[in-house]
């Protein structure tokens, strides 16, 4: 069994440029059916963190390749990003 705090403990890595997209905030749960839509990640610093965050990073469930012991490896081609993050 896989808990919330044990993806948090995860670095996120996309496969297609081997890039550290950072750690799992949150997730975006369907009620209805009860399976995790995505995970969301903060998105970068804008200028040394001074001027907060970037939009978050909404990765599908389905762009998920591997879940390891320390790492979660994604194919994110052409990120999304969580559109409630402009508040």
């Amino acid at each position: 069994m896989l808990r919330t705090s044990d993806l948090r403990a995860r670095d996120v890595i996309n496969v297609l440029d081997g890039k550290k997209l950072g750690n799992v905030n949150d997730l975006d749960i369907d009620l209805k059916t009860g399976r995790i839509r995505a995970i969301i990640i903060p998105g970068p610093p804008r200028f040394f963190g001074l001027f907060g965050r970037d939009k978050d990073y909404v990765i599908p469930w389905e762009k998920i390749r591997k879940i390891g012991i320390d790492v979660i490896l994604v194919e994110a081609r052409g990120l999304t990003t969580d559109p409630q993050a402009d508040d």
